[in-house]
Order: C-alpha cells, then sequence, then structure tokens
C-alpha cells in the first residue's frame, strides 16, 4: 500500500477530488497547512480590524497556505492517480504543488477489525 501526500494551492482541492472519485479512492482527508517552498511569494497589502481596512503598508509574507490530501491506496494505483493529477492540475510553475509517496506496511480498522489492505481501503 502507499500513501500519498498531495499538496497543492486549496482551489485545486475540487479538481483533484474529481481525479479521486475517477479512481475509486475509498476515503481522502484534508487539511490546511502553512509553510514556504518555491513559488514565487507575492506582495500583499497590510488590512486591520473587523472591518479589514486597507493601511497602504505593503510586505512580502514568508509563509503561504496551502492543503494537504492524504489518501492510501495499493501499490499498483499510485502511479495512474499521481500522473492524472499531474496532468489535471500543472500548469508548469513551482506553486501547483508536491506529491509525497510512503509505503504503508500495515492498516488495522478499529471499528471492523479487519487488517491489511481490506482495512485501508
Amino acid at each position: 500500500m502507499k500513501e500519498l501526500d498531495i499538496i497543492i494551492p486549496h482551489e485545486q482541492l475540487n479538481e483533484v477530488n474529481s481525479v479521486l472519485h475517477k479512481h475509486k479512492v475509498g476515503g481522502m482527508y484534508f487539511t490546511q497547512i502553512t509553510g514556504r517552498g518555491r513559488a514565487k511569494r507575492e506582495e500583499v497589502e497590510v488590512l486591520v480590524g473587523p472591518d479589514q481596512y486597507k493601511t497602504g503598508k505593503r510586505y512580502v509574507p514568508e509563509f503561504g497556505g496551502r492543503t494537504m490530501i492524504t489518501i492510501v491506496v495499493p501499490d499498483q494505483m499510485e502511479k495512474p492517480i499521481v500522473d492524472d493529477i499531474i496532468s489535471k492540475i500543472s500548469t508548469g510553475e513551482a506553486s501547483d504543488g508536491k506529491i509525497f509517496v510512503k509505503s504503508i506496511t500495515e492498516a488495522y480498522d478499529i471499528g471492523t477489525k479487519t487488517a491489511g489492505e481490506k482495512a485501508a481501503l
């Protein structure tokens, strides 16, 4: 089994979700993350107060927000899913995201007490 950590701009979540549905991925979760990478950092204007008043001051933030999707799939599904995600959302920019693949040696479903691939999917 493989775990895929897919880090993307939040606006691409629905596109990636449609790829996962296409491949019949049983489950996924996503979290909002903050970090930095090679993506170009753009200057933003400082906003203050509950009504978000513009101050006229500008700065370049050190960290940016992204969405991380995590899925577990059988080994043979890894490459087709990765290829589809890349072809669907890649624009050629560093800010498109990353996919990290990890090996999973075992999984357990607490409720059904099943183990292995059946428990993970």
